[in-house]
């Protein structure tokens, strides 16, 4: 019997602001939740539209549905949808799988991928799959003999010491792993008992022009137009236990896999999402968040903002420089490009003054409050140190954003590999060979590396640094800059021409013909000379304070939210996330962002055709989409003669949420979650539930992918499809 997902409903009002905001709570959508504590959240989850108890979500006893949401890899979720092991997750989680299966004869970026059957699937090294058996509260067992205000340095001990004797004491009993992580600041701590399976296959990968369609143009906006998925399968061992790869494994016989339900959705509609959320930071103070809204977030944009427009220019010049560039733009865009919205976000919601007016409140109770005499003086020793803390932070963030975003500065690290084979004191044979098989593992550097463009983003970006760091400036650089009469471009001439490390082929040469008395060749090389320059300066002037900073601020918010909680005891706090296993809820909902103009909550593959572009990559519709599409050839899985592609709901997620299932009322699959919307991005900071949403893949839109133009339906057939919510026929 297949057991469904049901969300975590739980209509949470919003711990940060609702005391400034109103006299009575204002309940808002927002939270990820433990599922072990969902039982005391029943009564409102099913106010909200649940239908299923929610012991079928969660339970000890190993029949919940946690044990159908594992963790992907180490960042992703994913979810089984068959019991022979068949797991859902996001195209672009299974990214880093697939490149390493790969070449130029099996482009399955290009063509995709899905097997004919489970002989034809792909062993993929190194990646593994973590279910989640249980979860328990053992804050009692961990800060026991720890005070409230024990310093960090001497609490951390002791409780680093509870914790593996704790996760010990639940290995031996379960013959399971046990992993304890810190909730609310430290103030709590639960261990899950897991499993993680070794063997993963891949088994569907749709090509970029369905799994990553849109590119970074799409990326972090509604609407949104990307089959975000792919397929793989668990395999187990002949007794259904994790075992390394072995051509005799089994299909992971899975107890608890997710039904899917292809009936559809409309606006309204209660949703959840299950999965394992990254990072959130809905508690902090205000002088944190602006930390990041003023300083980290702004520097990163403006940085970024330059290096992406000399790379977008350079990969237009040549093919070479495109395939050279293509995935560093990406990864260096995402964050690029979620900043923006994340900023907007806080900016329209005027987060930063809702958190001030709601520490007015707070202080107003800690002036008065019996028995926790820290909290008076909380938010005065958190703004000192924050605004001690301030330039420290900015200056270090156009260390790394402008400085080190430069590749020819960031292989200056590589070069201190070079140094240290001259310490060994090796003779000349001995030395030229280790050096050859350092300089050898630099080859990836190089194949995806253009000097040429490199040097335009060096022009660039040390403009920035040079305009906005002046003042602190690394006397190698002030020594340069000088040196080169103050011209940015002189110095990018010199650097590129000189730099060993700004050709393999100079490397090789130098690998080659060294001797013992070479050394002083790198240490003089220029690019080194200003990775030392900025690394030093960071190591002396930067990172000891920002680590007494971040050490001293990491006790300081430990106790605040223990006072927030003291003060809001009917309030229902939710842990910020750290990548354990959450459950959230919401609606499926349309977008009104700015004006009257309201976003449809589903896009659908007209205008994925549409927006078909054979002069752009991202934009270009594989052949074979389009002819289904002209046919209309959408098997079981159209509607009314079109096809469902996306969808968004009101459900708080963040990062590690990418492949998460969403769920109907009845916990039944309707989609896969991959992405937030622009201003929805702060989220991660403040959730507003008339900004925040999450996009997701339309189940259907999957099973159309896999089965009419994958043509994999055999994978379906092994699947539990129901076509009206609550249904249980399979077809």
């Amino acid at each position: 019997m297949l057991l469904t997902i049901k969300p975590v409903s739980l209509l949470t009002v919003s711990i940060l602001f609702f005391t400034a905001l109103a006299a009575s709570p204002a309940q808002a959508k927002e939270g990820v939740w433990i599922p072990a504590t969902l039982k005391a959240h029943e009564k409102e989850m099913r106010h909200e539209g649940l239908e299923i108890p929610v012991d079928q979500l969660y339970n000890d006893a190993g029949t919940g549905l946690n044990n159908a949401v594992v963790l992907f890899g180490k960042g992703c979720t994913g979810e089984l949808i068959s019991g022979k092991g068949l797991i859902l997750t996001n195209h672009h989680c299974g990214y880093g799988s697939v490149q390493g299966l790969s070449s130029t004869e099996n482009d399955y970026f290009a063509n995709g991928f899905f097997a004919p059957n489970m002989e034809g699937e792909i062993p993929c090294k190194g990646l593994t799959v973590t279910f989640i058996r249980r979860m328990e509260n053992v804050t009692n067992k961990i800060l026991a003999g720890i005070s409230d205000t024990m310093r960090d340095e001497q609490r951390d001990a002791l409780v680093l010491q509870h914790i593996a004797k704790t996760e010990k004491e639940y290995m031996a009993a379960t013959h399971l792993d046990a992993q304890i992580k810190p909730y609310f600041e430290g103030n709590q701590y639960w261990v899950a008992i897991t499993e993680t399976y070794r063997d993963i296959r891949l088994v569907g990968f749709p090509p970029n022009g369905i799994g990553a369609f849109g590119g970074d143009v799409e990326n972090w906006i509604w609407p949104r137009h990307t089959g975000d998925f792919s397929m793989f399968r668990v395999y187990a061992g002949t007794d259904n236990k994790p075992a390394d790869y072995a051509k005799g494994n089994q299909p992971y016989q899975a107890a608890q896999f997710l039904s899917i339900n292809t009936s559809g959705y409309k606006e309204g509609d209660f949703t959840m999402v299950y999965g394992f959320p990254g990072t959130t930071k809905e508690y902090i103070s205000s002088y944190e968040l602006k930390q990041v809204y003023s300083i980290t977030d702004p520097i990163s944009i403006a940085a970024r903002s330059r290096k992406l427009d000399v790379w977008t220019k350079h990969m237009g010049l040549t093919r070479e420089n495109f395939i050279k560039y293509t995935s560093k733009r990406a990864g260096v865009a995402n964050g690029w490009k979620k900043w923006q919205g994340e900023v907007r976000g806080l900016q329209l919601n005027n987060a930063t003054g809702k958190k001030e007016a709601y520490e007015k409140v707070f202080q107003k109770w800690a002036d008065t409050v019996k028995g926790m005499p820290y909290a008076k003086g909380l938010l005065a020793d958190m703004k000192r140190s924050a605004e001690k803390a301030d330039p420290f932070i900015k200056q270090d963030q156009y260390n790394k954003e402008a400085v080190l975003g430069i590749e020819l500065v960031q292989q200056g690290s590589a070069a201190e590999s070079l140094i240290a084979c001259f310490r060994l004191g090796l003779g000349k044979d001995a030395l030229e060979d280790t050096l050859k098989k350092v300089v050898s593992g630099m080859a990836g550097f190089y194949k995806n590396y253009d000097a040429a463009t490199d040097k335009d983003v060096f022009e660039s970006l040390m403009t920035l640094y040079f305009t906005k760091c002046a003042a602190w400036l690394p006397e190698e650089f002030a020594t340069q800059y000088r040196a080169h009469n103050q011209d940015i471009n002189a110095l990018a001439d010199d650097v590129y021409s000189n730099s060993m490390l700004a050709a393999q082929d100079k490397l090789n040469a130098f690998a080659t013909a060294a001797s013992a008395g070479d050394s002083t060749k790198i240490l003089t090389d220029p690019a080194w000379l200003l990775y030392n320059a900025v690394n030093t300066m960071r190591k002396e002037k930067i990172t000891p304070i920002l680590k007494e900073y971040y050490a001293h601020m990491h006790y300081l918010d430990r106790l605040y939210m223990k006072a927030q909680m003291a003060m809001n005891k009917k309030k229902d706090f939710y842990p910020d996330a750290n990548l354990t296993l959450r459950l959230s809820y919401g609606q499926v909902k349309g977008l009104k962002p700015d004006g009257s103009a309201k976003y449809s909550y589903q896009t659908k593959l007209d205008e994925v055709v549409a927006l078909d572009d054979s002069t752009q990559d991202i934009f270009k519709v594989p052949k074979k989409l389009k002819d289904l599409y002209r046919k209309k050839d959408y098997g079981r899985w159209g509607v009314n003669g079109t096809m469902p592609v996306a969808f968004i709901a009101s459900n708080h997620t963040s990062g590690g949420n990418s492949g998460s299932p969403v769920l109907n009322k009845k916990g039944e699959l309707i989609g896969l979650n991959f992405d937030r919307a622009y201003e929805g991005t702060m989220s991660d900071y403040y959730f507003d539930p008339n900004r925040c949403r999450n996009i997701s893949v339309d189940i259907r839109y999957v099973l159309f992918i896999a089965d009419k133009f994958g043509g994999a339906g055999w994978l379906v057939d092994e699947m539990w499809i129901v076509k009206s919510q609550g249904g249980n026929s399979r077809h």
